[in-house]
């Protein structure tokens, strides 16, 4: 893609979306993201569930909420908004990317992120205006600002809800689900930080395992997981490094790792030590 285009697609990177209302953003050559967000229903627990469906043009990505070294960190800001005190993004199993040696991970194609709301007062209607920032990247990688502006709650119909539904269903399932059994952490302190090392006994989930460690803390550096399965068990390592560039104290039960496979994809919560 030559510099004009890069420019095009720069110029054209910031969108909005209004319910129902497909947006695009892309260089005249061709459009290489479509936005829209689906209206859902209310949930038994009084949130309202919504989905934001981002459509990409064929070669083009984005990124899952753990991108790898190589991807953009997907960004919210929902403090526009109005009669909103939670949001919770409810993300689809992302996929592995391999280019030129860098692992990414993300979505292809098209994803629906479900988008559960909670209202400060149930019942009365939200007014969401959010700004959220994404990568998307083909043989370049560029960031693009999606802005929603909606009132919520409207009732979507069926089909407008069996995305969403289906993006549900599409998440990493639970670690009892998936039948994972010990999972144990080792922690050893390394110059710049920690080095963490989960054993995990899990059955497969299919060639090419790879998992991915998250910390609440997003200041914390954490290095891709070196992967490896050992029988029933999966071996994870990666390194930790905090701002302050030093070994530091780490609740291992604050620790969530993701497994990708093939076949699907595990999220566990915490692990024992030694």
């Amino acid at each position: 893609m030559g510099k004009t285009s890069l420019r095009q697609l720069t110029a054209a990177a910031a969108i909005c979306a209004g319910l129902g209302q497909p947006v695009a953003a892309g260089s005249p050559e061709g459009q290489i993201l479509h936005a829209e967000l689906l209206p859902g229903w209310q949930t038994e627990d009084g949130t309202y569930m919504a989905g934001l469906r981002l459509n990409l043009a064929p070669g083009w990505k984005t990124y899952w909420r753990a991108p790898g070294d190589a991807g953009i960190p997907p960004r919210f800001d929902w403090s526009g908004s109005q009669n909103l005190v939670g949001v919770q993004v409810h993300w689809p199993a992302p996929k592995v990317f391999i280019s030129n040696g860098m692992r990414t991970i993300g979505y292809d194609s098209q994803v629906v992120l479900p988008v559960e709301l909670t209202p400060a007062k149930p019942g009365e209607p939200i007014a969401l205006r959010a700004h959220m920032e994404l990568g998307v990247c083909h043989d370049i990688c560029m960031p693009m600002d999606l802005r929603l502006d909606s009132a919520l709650p409207t009732e979507g119909r069926g089909w407008q809800q069996e995305p969403i539904r289906a993006a549900l269903d599409a998440r990493p399932v639970s670690a009892e689900q998936a039948h994972v059994g010990q999972v144990r952490c080792e922690v050893e302190p390394i110059a710049d930080g920690l080095r963490l090392t989960a054993k995990i006994d899990m059955p497969t989930l299919g060639p090419d395992e790879a998992a991915v460690f998250e910390l609440p803390d997003p200041s914390i550096w954490v290095s891709e997981a070196q992967t490896a399965r050992q029988g029933m068990r999966v071996v994870a390592r990666a390194d930790l490094v905090p701002v302050t560039g030093q070994p530091f104290a780490l609740d291992r039960s604050s620790v969530r790792i993701t497994v990708l496979g093939e076949e699907r994809a595990v999220d566990i919560r915490g692990c024992a030590g030694n």
